[in-house]
């Protein structure tokens, strides 16, 4: 356990300052997206940028499409939250029905392209890396959308990130994705605040 310690501490001192910047800027849009401001979506243009690139640099196929994906929905986001005041783009919530569906489909989606990388590629992980990314497209699309739900899931997907992140000994980034998932936390307290005071 010790050496564990030793060897994920000296990995994050070793921590190229490419890697640091996209950790930075990321921390920063989760905090900013909980706290609805529109200036998330800058930082998460940078934070998706390099990690596009770190992704590639290891093979991680299915997350570097991801991190482009995050480039263009937070372009896309910010046009979205810059047209639309506020209190004329609440909080929503999806019923069951919706989260079933969603899930469902992410799933069977999720299973397919795992199964493709795997037989066909040199994918590290393709099952892990299908899941964070499958999902995390249907989150992007639900912080888009303000829907209160998407920090369950991106909880969830930022748990599954940290051992994919941290089997590729970017430790940096997998204590990165740990905070992400405390962070989704503390957004959901916020948003669920807030919809309960639209509510009333």
């Amino acid at each position: 356990m010790d050496k564990f310690v030793q060897i994920f501490i000296q990995g994050i001192v070793d921590t190229p300052i490419l890697e640091w910047i996209a950790v930075a800027t990321g921390i920063a849009y989760v905090i900013l997206a909980a706290r609805k401001s529109i200036w998330c979506w800058v930082f998460a243009i940078i934070s998706s940028g390099i990690f596009m690139y770190l992704c590639i640099s290891v093979d991680y196929i299915l997350e570097s499409f991801l991190q482009f994906f995050y480039v263009i929905m937070a372009i896309v986001g910010w046009v979205m939250w810059n047209r639309s005041k506020d209190d004329a783009y609440p909080i929503v919530k999806w019923n069951l029905n919706f989260h079933v569906f969603n899930v469902g489909l992410s799933t069977v989606i999720c299973l397919v392209l795992g199964f493709y990388f795997d037989e066909n590629t040199d994918q590290a992980f393709p099952y892990l890396d299908s899941f964070t990314t499958v999902f995390s497209l249907a989150a992007t699309y639900m912080v888009m959308q303000r829907v209160l739900g998407n920090w369950i899931y991106w909880i969830i997907i930022d748990i599954a990130g940290v051992f994919l992140y941290g089997a590729k000994e970017f430790y940096l980034t997998a204590v990165l994705y740990f905070a992400f998932a405390i962070i989704a936390f503390f957004g959901y307290v916020a948003w669920k605040k807030k919809f309960n005071l639209q509510s009333n």
